[in-house]
C-alpha cells in the first residue's frame, strides 16, 4: 500500500492540471474527456517514466552556484559541479552546515520542479521518497513496479538527480578567493548554503508573523498583560535572488519567492568618550581650559576692577573655590574609568597624582597629606598660567602675594580632593 503523501501529491497535481485546462465555456463531454486525459497523464504507468526521464534535468545541491551568479551554472567546460555536503549532525554551538536540519536545495530546468517535489515527499517514517529509492525499500519497489517500464530504469532515472561528477568544474562567475595553505594557496569558490539561508527566513517569519506574536502585539496595543511576550527583529535586510524568475536560481529560492532575510551585521557602535584616563599628567590630558573658561573670564573681570572691597574679594574667592569644584568633578569622572586602564604599564603619573587618582592608593590618600600639598601647588600654578594664556596681553599679572592667596583658598578646599 502506497504512502498517503504520494496519493496527496498526485491528487493535487490533477486538481492543478484540471483548473488550468478546464474552461467554463466547455461542453460536458469536453470536460469529461479532459478528466479522462488527466487520469491518464497522472497514472503511475505514464507519469513515473516521464518523471524519471526528466529527473536528470534537476540536480540536488546544498550549495547552488546560481546564488553567486544566475549564469554560473554552465561554462565552456560543462555544467558546474553540484555540491552536496553530508556531515554528521553535531550541536557544538556553531551555526554551520550540518548543525541545522534544513531542506536540500536543487537547481535546473524549472519544468522539472514537480519531479523534485515528488522525490522530496516525506513518507510516514519521516524519510524522503528519494531516500527510499536509494535504499531500495519495499515502498520504493512497490511504487516503481509498473508494467510500462522496468524497475531498474525508473530507479536509475530518478537517481540521476543525485549524480555527482568525479571531475570538479567551477565557473569564473563565482566569487573566488585564495586561501593560504602551508607555503602556497588553495583556490576556493565561495558558495551559498541556501538551506541555511531560507531556514533563517522561516524562523524570522515565525518570530514576526506567527499567531502568538500577533496576539501578543494586540495585547500590547490594548495595554493588556501578556505572560509570554514577543520578540522583535529590527534593521532586517531582504535580498532578492533571480528577479522575476526566482525558479532560475534554485528550487528553495522559487518556493520562497526569491526573497531571503539577512540580519543586521555591522560592527558595534562604540560610544565616543570625551574623557580618558591620564597616563602622564591629569592637568594636561584630562582637565583643560574649556572646563573652566567661564571661571577664568569671571576672575579677569574681578582682577581688572578699580575697586577693592569685601564684595570683590568674596567674589574672587568664590570663583577660586568654584575652580576647585570643577577639578573635583573631573577627578571623580576620571576615577570612574580607572578600571579601563587598571594596572596598565603605560600609566606614568607623578607620585602625588597616582595617590590622588588610583583606587589602589585609597588608604594612602585618606591618611596622608603630603600629596595634597603638591597637588594644591600644581593647581595654583595651573590656574595662574592658564588665566594668562587665555587672556593674553589683557591678563592682569599675578604677583607672589596673589599666588599665595590663591593657594590658600585652594588649600582650604583640599578635603574635596581626597
Amino acid at each position: 500500500m502506497l504512502d498517503p503523501a504520494i496519493r496527496v501529491f498526485f491528487d493535487e497535481r490533477q486538481d492543478t492540471w484540471l483548473k488550468k485546462n478546464l474552461k467554463s465555456t466547455m461542453e460536458d463531454w469536453q470536460k469529461n474527456e479532459l478528466k479522462i486525459k488527466c487520469e491518464e497523464v497522472f497514472s503511475f504507468e505514464n507519469w513515473l517514466p516521464n518523471a524519471a526521464k526528466r529527473s536528470g534535468q534537476i540536480s540536488i545541491s546544498t550549495h547552488p552556484c546560481t546564488f553567486s551568479h544566475p549564469s554560473a551554472r554552465k561554462n565552456k567546460n560543462g555544467y558546474v559541479s553540484s555540491v552536496i555536503n553530508k556531515t554528521n549532525y553535531c550541536v557544538d554551538g556553531f551555526l554551520k552546515t550540518g548543525n541545522t536540519t534544513v531542506a536540500i536545495d536543487a537547481l535546473g530546468n524549472a519544468a522539472a520542479l514537480d519531479v523534485y517535489k515528488f522525490l522530496t515527499l516525506i513518507m510516514g517514517d519521516k524519510e524522503t521518497l528519494l531516500n527510499h529509492i536509494e535504499n531500495e525499500t519495499i515502498l520504493a519497489k512497490e511504487l516503481l513496479n509498473i508494467k510500462s517500464e522496468s524497475y531498474d530504469v525508473l530507479r536509475n532515472g530518478f537517481l540521476e538527480m543525485t549524480a555527482i561528477s568525479t571531475e570538479k568544474v567551477t565557473s569564473s562567475k563565482i566569487k573566488q578567493v585564495f586561501f593560504p595553505i602551508d607555503n602556497g594557496y588553495h583556490q576556493l569558490s565561495i558558495l551559498t548554503h541556501s538551506g541555511h539561508l531560507f531556514e533563517l527566513r522561516k524562523r524570522i517569519d515565525t518570530i514576526r508573523f506567527s499567531e502568538q506574536s500577533k496576539e501578543c502585539r494586540d495585547l500590547k496595543r490594548n495595554g493588556k498583560f501578556s505572560a509570554t511576550g514577543f520578540d522583535e527583529l529590527f534593521n532586517l535586510t531582504t535580498i532578492g535572488y533571480g528577479g522575476t524568475k526566482p525558479q532560475n536560481i534554485s528550487v528553495l529560492n522559487n518556493q520562497n519567492g526569491g526573497k531571503a532575510h539577512v540580519l543586521l551585521s555591522i560592527p558595534p557602535n562604540i560610544e565616543q568618550r570625551n574623557l580618558k584616563f591620564p597616563m602622564n599628567d591629569f592637568f594636561r590630558e584630562s582637565f583643560f581650559i574649556q572646563d573652566c573658561k567661564d571661571i577664568l573670564f569671571a576672575l579677569h573681570k574681578l582682577f581688572k576692577t578699580q575697586y577693592n572691597n569685601h564684595h570683590i574679594r568674596e567674589g574672587r574667592d568664590y570663583r577660586i573655590q568654584e575652580f576647585v569644584d570643577r577639578v573635583a568633578d573631573k577627578m571623580w569622572s576620571v576615577r570612574l574609568i580607572e578600571n579601563q586602564v587598571k594596572s596598565s604599564p603605560d600609566i606614568k603619573l607623578k607620585a602625588h597624582q597616582k595617590i590622588w587618582l588610583l583606587e589602589e592608593n585609597q588608604q594612602l590618600r585618606e591618611n596622608t597629606d603630603d600629596w595634597l600639598e603638591k597637588l594644591t601647588s600644581q593647581m595654583t600654578k595651573w590656574l595662574i598660567q592658564n588665566y594668562e594664556k587665555l587672556l593674553g596681553k589683557q591678563a592682569i599679572k599675578q604677583g607672589e602675594a596673589e599666588r599665595l592667596h590663591i593657594k590658600k583658598i585652594i588649600t582650604d578646599c583640599k578635603e574635596a580632593l581626597r
